[in-house]
This record gives C-alpha cells, structure tokens and sequence, in this order.
C-alpha cells in the first residue's frame, strides 16, 4: 500500500496531479487546499497518500499534510460518505475551520459545503464529534474555542489582500503564543506583523 509519495510534479488540476517518481507516473486526486499548496510543474513534491482500492480500480489520493489525511480517512468512514464526497469536504473548508465547525457542531457551516446536504452534515457532526480531537485535526491550543474571532481575524486579513492560507498560519502562530484572550484588534495586528516579514 502506498503511503507517501516522493517526486516531481509533471501536471496539476484542482481535483488531481501526475507525480513522477523514477520514470513512472502516478495519479493522485487531491483537495482544493492541497492543490494551492502546490509547487510549480517541474519541482519536486511529497503527498501523504491514501491508496484505496476497489474492485474495478486502485486509486490513490493525496494530501500536502497529514492533518487533511487524517480528516479524510475520518470522513470516509462516516456511513454513507465515499471519498469524492470526502474530497469535497476537504476542499470546501480549511483543515482546522472543518475540524473547529465537527467539535463545535456547527452542522449549518458544515451544509454550506457544495455537495453536502444537512443530512450529510448531521452525520459527519454525528460520528466525528468525539473523535476530532484524537485525530490530531484540531489542535488542543488554546485559540480553539473562539472560532468566530479567529475567523473573523483571516477575514479581515483575507480583506485586506493576503491569502487565506497564510492569514490563517498567521492567526493561528499568535493564538498558539499568546492566548485566546486577545482583542480581535490585536490579533490582526499582530498577524499583520508576521504577514510582513
């Protein structure tokens, strides 16, 4: 079973990649959020993978980190969720924010996602909740409870120009420094301040 794959990326689309690895090349399908991350065509990239096999086909699936694997492997072992809906999960809500949305039961956020009606949301909130903390998706940080502040600092950042995932490194480095009991106004300042570096 194939778990991690090591090369240099030969194509890249926003649902999957061709990873050269010594002459053979192999298709993943990935996340939005993986597919961001991405490097330019010609480099060299590593993807945690998950190597599902069915039937008719061996299909692998890739991820920049181990927390967004870790979710997947979460999801598909929800009732009723394969790992296209899995893949869409992911690719509808940053890691964390999903992680934060399962533990505080946040099913509507959950719903917002394309492809995820309420049903579908409820059972993920259903079977995840207890477990989203083990699977190392939600740090244990303390910046964790205030999600609505925290998102609405990557918002305000995300507004004045930068990207959501570095906004998002950014806020989090400063909740995991100094607390969850910063002004929303600190916050962003701070944030601002390692965002120009």
């Amino acid at each position: 079973m194939i778990a991690r794959i090591t090369g240099n990326l030969i194509s890249k689309e926003p649902a999957s990649v061709v990873i050269d690895v010594h002459g053979v090349g192999y298709r993943a399908f990935i996340p939005l959020s993986s597919f961001y991350g991405l490097p330019d065509t010609g480099n060299q990239v590593s993807l945690h993978i998950h190597t599902h096999v069915r039937e008719d086909a061996i299909l692998l699936y890739g991820f920049l980190t181990q927390r967004e694997k870790e979710l997947f492997l979460a999801l598909i072992a929800v009732s009723g969720i394969g790992p296209k809906v899995a893949l869409a999960i992911i690719s509808g809500l940053p890691a964390e924010e999903l992680a934060d949305a399962i533990a505080r039961g946040d099913q509507k956020k959950i719903s917002t996602i394309p492809g995820v009606g309420p049903k579908t949301a409820a059972r993920v909130v259903l079977e995840l909740k207890d477990k989203v903390a083990a699977l190392g998706a939600v740090d244990n940080g303390p910046c964790l409870a205030p999600g609505r502040q925290r998102d609405e600092a990557v918002s305000a950042l995300v507004n004045l120009g930068y990207k959501k995932n570095m906004a998002e490194d950014a806020v989090k480095k400063i909740c995991a420094a100094q607390g969850d009991d910063m002004a929303i106004e600190a916050l962003i300042k701070e944030a601002l301040k390692i965002l120009s570096r």
